[in-house]
């Protein structure tokens, strides 16, 4: 029996007989199904599914979509996540026929249009990031990671060199997808220490080079939010031992029309099309993580490789040092036409505002919250930035907290306890998209919760207050979750 206040699961308001749906008569002859699939794959029963009008069907998920937090519903400052707001008019691009209703293994000769937009694509992100060549293939941002890795690994193995470098540096306050990659690639993974401004440690990165260095990961800015101001040290520092500099781009939103990796001496770079330009972001996708490369990893690209030649547009297999296509068609096209409809938007002048405007919210926020919190790195930082609650959690009251508290507010939290390095950290992005008066809102709200902390601290520790769903017990929820349910378990 659902208790009162709560939602009744779908399967709870069936009601045998009730359907959804109104179907047609059958115009086709029937046949015996068992002629068609095996009998072993035909079920005994029927499936147990609920039985609810069509209304009852619309009002239940309209309502639990009411219950999901997103960009369209409310501020998401997510830190390293980039959730910024996505234009609708780039939605409706994204449908237009020509567009939406085309097919991958088409004939190249009738998809010349999209073909010519995924072009153009490359070429406008080559000349963002400074790269000589640039691959859509990539589904996400992990696997242009990889997908870089396996080139850098290829490009070492061209040389005879590929069974001597199998160490990859990864500094301590890299995103946790950086390790992961590198291992996924068949790469031993090295830590590099940050110093005391939040910086890569040079002296400790000299230490960590040699002959097995293969490549060093780095993000620039960093996910402290701060500039990584010896870049071009390192980067002679890294191929002086015959290493590449790969550019984790997550945090391309803070340098946009600025600075170039390219130009830094990074050699390979991965963005994220659902952070940086505005495509549909959470969820599990849809995403898109584009590589671009140096002249010295062409010959590994992805297969096929799209290429322009005269008026026509063309995939070109011929890639005999390819490491192989690494995702279905030629990645997911319709972030494509997002992204591209974004970038043709904002032009040259509108893609540095984005960083301008990026930088100031966030600066503008750390220098509001920076007395109610302790501040790791007391300096200007780019798009995002840390705080650390240790000083609330004196007082009983933990990050963990603090972020259920500002639920009640209706605000989603922002990243905590990343990076690691941080104890009780909060990480902020704010993005360009965001009004003054809601990063205000939200200030606000952060300083009330840090009051409730001195005053009444169970408040806060009881947190949410208002949400439909209380606090969970985060441990087994994760550890043993319910997905699925039992008509058994009625009662």
């Amino acid at each position: 029996m659902v208790k009162s206040g709560e939602k009744a699961l779908i399967f709870e308001m069936s009601q045998e007989g009730r359907v959804a749906y109104s179907l047609p008569e059958n115009d086709v002859p029937e046949v015996d199904i068992t002629e068609v699939i095996p009998a072993k794959f035909l079920r005994e029963k029927p499936a147990e599914l609920p039985e609810v009008s069509e209304l009852q069907l619309i009002r239940h998920y309209t309502e639990l979509s009411r219950r999901n937090h997103g960009i369209d519903s409310g501020f998401y400052p997510l830190g390293s996540c980039t959730m910024k707001y996505n234009p609708k008019v780039h939605e409706d691009v994204a449908r237009y026929p020509g567009f939406a209703r085309i097919h991958p293994y088409q004939p190249e000769e009738s998809v010349q249009g999209a073909l010519q937009l995924m072009y153009e694509l490359q070429e406008y992100l080559k000349e963002i990031t400074g790269m000589d060549a640039v691959t859509l293939q990539p589904a996400a941002g992990a696997q242009g990671e990889w997908t870089g890795l396996m080139m850098i690994r290829a490009y070492h193995q061209s040389r005879g060199e590929g069974k001597q470098r199998t160490k990859v540096l990864v500094p301590d306050s890299a995103h946790g997808t950086n390790p992961a990659s590198a291992k996924m690639a068949g790469f031993e993974t090295v830590t590099i220490p940050s110093n005391d401004k939040g910086l890569v440690d040079i002296e400790a990165l000299q230490q960590a080079l040699g002959s097995d260095t293969a490549a060093l990961m780095l993000t620039n800015p960093n996910t402290l939010g701060l500039f990584e101001t010896e870049i071009v040290e390192i980067a002679e520092l890294v191929h002086a031992a015959g290493g590449l500099l790969y550019y984790d781009g997550a945090n391309a939103n803070a340098i946009l029309g600025k600075a170039r990796p390219g130009d830094m001496g990074f050699d390979v770079v991965h963005l994220n099309l659902h952070k940086t330009f505005t495509t549909p972001h959470g969820g599990g996708g849809p995403g898109s993580g584009p590589v671009g490369v140096k002249k010295e990893l062409i010959p590994f690209l992805p297969v096929p490789v799209l290429k322009k030649e005269g008026d026509r547009y063309t995939f070109d297999y011929d890639l005999p040092h390819s490491i192989g296509r690494v995702k279905a068609y030629y990645g997911n096209f319709g972030i494509n036409v997002r992204a591209y409809a974004y970038i043709r938007t904002m032009g040259d002048e509108g893609l540095r505002k984005v960083s301008e405007y990026a930088v100031l919210n966030a600066n503008y926020m750390m220098r509001k919250l920076a007395p109610y919190f302790d501040l790791p790195y007391d300096q200007h930082c780019k798009h995002e930035f840390v705080l650390s609650g240790k000083r609330q959690k004196k007082q009983g009251v933990r990050t963990l907290d603090m972020a259920k508290r500002l639920l009640d507010f209706g605000f989603h939290p922002p990243t905590i306890y990343f990076p690691l390095i941080v104890e009780e950290c909060l990480m902020i992005e704010p993005t360009e998209t965001e009004s003054k008066e809601t990063l205000d809102e939200f200030i606000d709200a952060l300083i009330q919760i840090v009051k409730e902390a001195e005053e009444s601290p169970e408040i806060v520790q009881e947190a949410p207050h208002h949400t439909v769903v209380r606090r969970l017990d985060e441990v087994t929820a994760a550890r043993k979750p319910v997905v699925r349910w039992y008509p058994a378990a009625q009662d």
